[in-house]
């Protein structure tokens, strides 16, 4: 089974790589958006999105209300980071 956390992007570290630092419940770690980039959400537009995020890649964006509600679930199994 493959789980994703999710986590809000704070910065772009390198737009050329497309590499993002991405905050999970206090912890940051750098982030390959490469999956989410659209002509509709360019790099430079993704500071403060929510993702979901599997093995170093954002796979998708979700709202910030769905982020919530998963991030409450995976506090309640233990599984948080």
């Amino acid at each position: 089974m493959c789980l994703g956390i999710p986590g809000q992007i704070t910065e772009i570290i390198n737009a050329d790589m497309m590499i993002a630092k991405v905050n999970f419940s206090g912890v940051s770690r750098e982030v390959n958006i490469a999956c989410i980039i659209d002509d509709a959400h360019p790099v430079a537009s993704c500071v403060g999105a929510w993702v979901l995020v599997h093995v170093g890649f954002a796979m998708s964006r979700i709202d910030e209300d769905e982020a919530a509600r998963t991030l409450k679930i995976l506090e309640e199994l233990g599984e948080l980071l």
